[in-house]
């Protein structure tokens, strides 16, 4: 059984920074892409960012230069360094890994989300 647990959300101030994280359990020997994805109220789901098991990354346009996405590939862990951040980035956060592979199957997977809030 495959888990993504996110953690490091919370309220900041227009214009601080919070550091995202999401590790993945279970018995994994890789995973494709991990990325962020985040919702606020009343829209849909966007993209963030994310990045491939070679390190390639892609970004929405309005988290340029604002945010970084990294991972660990010995903890299955993708991390979002946010910076800058803004009362529009206020969302629920939700980490999300493609083509996990385990010992008897391949799947993507969403964890549970994580709020994170930016007060003006």
């Amino acid at each position: 059984q495959v888990q993504l647990v996110e953690s490091g959300g919370g309220l900041v101030q227009a214009g601080g920074s919070l550091r995202l994280s999401c590790a993945a359990s279970g018995r994994i020997f890789s995973i494709n892409v991990m990325g962020w994805y985040r919702q606020a109220p009343g829209k849909q789901r966007e993209l963030v960012a994310g990045i491939t098991s070679g390190g390639s990354t892609n970004y929405a346009d309005s988290m340029k230069g604002r945010f970084t996405i990294s991972r660990d590939d010995a903890k299955n862990t993708v991390y979002l360094q946010m910076n800058s951040l803004k009362p529009e980035d206020t969302a629920v956060y939700y980490c999300n890994a493609q083509g996990v592979r385990t010992l008897t199957r391949r799947g993507d997977y969403w964890g549970q989300g994580t709020q994170v809030t930016v007060s003006s």
